[in-house]
């Protein structure tokens, strides 16, 4: 990692007022939610892909449809069933018959995965073999399918939305699958005036519209700007030993012995860095600081962290874990 930044102030200036446009978009049809919103544009902006989880009828799907809108992306929804199949998702072969030769072969049909933006809508509701067609696309940005490895478009997002593992009909997420979220987005109720403005704008005869603002080029312009901002080699520092505190085998913090089953792992590190970069970008500082690491390490922990059983018989939660990491383990210098 370079010692100084690249960026210039000029560059930043260039495409912040992009950025800018994007949140007003996004405002047209949704009501508050602004941390929310902040939290899904660092993850547009780090180049991951973010998990957001609620109750029915808090707007996550149409957040993420608004947020498709105004990027002039090719956008694809699937709503996830249990009787989903992994085929409705990656694709599947057809038999066709050329009509000049009288040959019949098969052809690969692409499914809805084969888009810039997509819209998997209660992904928790199939279950885990349908849920693990889209561990390789997140990955590796590619679909195997008898055996010849189609590429997907580029950029590629899965914005997805779960409920609340309480409720009816439910099946909790792999922890491989969960690993390849950058951002899991609580979303709460919002408070009586947010709901007031959702009941008089969502109750008359206009339909507010949102307009395209950004487009994949400007979109992967961004990205290699955040990747490009700067992180001190303290912060650095600090940010390995935050992920490393978390595992109860070698933690000297008695909450993560006593909370956790295991912690996260290195791509945890490198989500809660790119992350860092995204919202110091987002805010036009050329330079990712420690507030951009307490403001994120909730998001990119808490779907990472394993509770064990004292931690549920206490109900506890991954971000009660992550509230005692912080201040337990100190800043170098």
């Amino acid at each position: 990692m370079a010692d100084t930044p690249t960026l210039t102030e000029a560059a930043v200036a260039g495409r912040l007022h992009q950025l800018t446009a994007l949140r007003e978009a996004i405002g047209c049809v949704v009501v508050g939610q602004h941390e929310v919103v902040e939290q899904l544009l660092i993850g547009l902006l780090a180049g991951g892909h973010c998990l957001l989880e609620g109750v029915p009828g808090l707007g996550k799907t149409l957040l993420v449809r608004a947020l498709g809108q105004a990027l002039a992306l090719d956008f694809r929804r699937i709503q996830f069933t249990p009787d989903l199949m992994p085929g409705d998702i990656i694709g599947t072969e057809i038999l066709e018959e050329d009509h000049g030769t009288g040959r019949r072969v098969f052809r690969f049909q692409r499914g809805p995965v084969f888009t810039h933006l997509l819209l998997a809508d209660e992904l928790n509701r199939t279950p885990p073999k349908t849920q693990a067609a889209l561990l390789e696309a997140m990955q590796e940005r590619t679909v195997s399918y008898a055996g010849t490895t189609h590429r997907l478009p580029e950029p590629f997002f899965v914005l997805a939305t779960q409920n609340p593992l309480e409720q009816a009909g439910t099946y909790p997420l792999p922890e491989a699958q969960l690993d390849r979220f950058l951002l899991q987005i609580r979303v709460d109720y919002p408070d009586e005036a947010e709901e007031r403005a959702i009941l008089a704008a969502t109750t008359g005869s206009a339909a507010p519209a949102v307009d395209p603002v950004m487009d994949g080029t400007a979109l992967i312009a961004l990205q290699r700007l955040a990747r490009e901002v700067h992180v001190g080699e303290d912060l650095l520092t600090w940010i390995t030993r935050l992920v490393r505190a978390t595992r109860p085998q070698a933690s000297t913090i008695s909450e993560v012995r006593e909370w956790l089953r295991w912690g996260a792992g290195p791509r945890a590190g490198q989500s809660l860095v790119l992350a860092a970069k995204a919202r110091a970008l987002l805010n036009g500082r050329l330079a990712a600081t420690r507030d951009d690491v307490r403001a994120l390490a909730a998001p990119v922990l808490r779907h990472r962290l394993l509770l064990s059983f004292s931690a549920e018989a206490e109900r506890r939660s991954s971000d009660d874990v992550v509230a005692a990491l912080l201040p337990a383990v100190p800043f170098p210098g």
